[in-house]
């Protein structure tokens, strides 16, 4: 599983990636998880509001820090 973690380094997008570790972890599961900052890259994906979560070339959530849970639950 690649998981991406789409910002600009703000702290939304920072506290973004951790949860999505700490996620990570709670399932148990191995994946690969990246922080995108390239502005490029981001827009590829059509997303305009950030952070966002991109799950195997997903995107599955754009515009709010997800809580842990709500991870967990969107990679169910």
């Amino acid at each position: 599983m690649k998981i991406e973690v789409l910002g600009t380094g703000c702290a939304k997008c920072q506290a973004l990636s951790l949860h999505v570790k700490e996620a990570v972890a709670k399932k148990g599961i191995f994946a690969q998880v990246e922080k995108v900052e390239d502005i490029m890259k981001i827009m590829q994906y059509g997303v305009t509001s950030t952070p966002a979560l991109v799950v195997d070339g997903v995107v599955k959530s754009s515009g709010k820090l997800l809580s842990v849970d709500e991870i967990v639950t969107l990679l169910s």
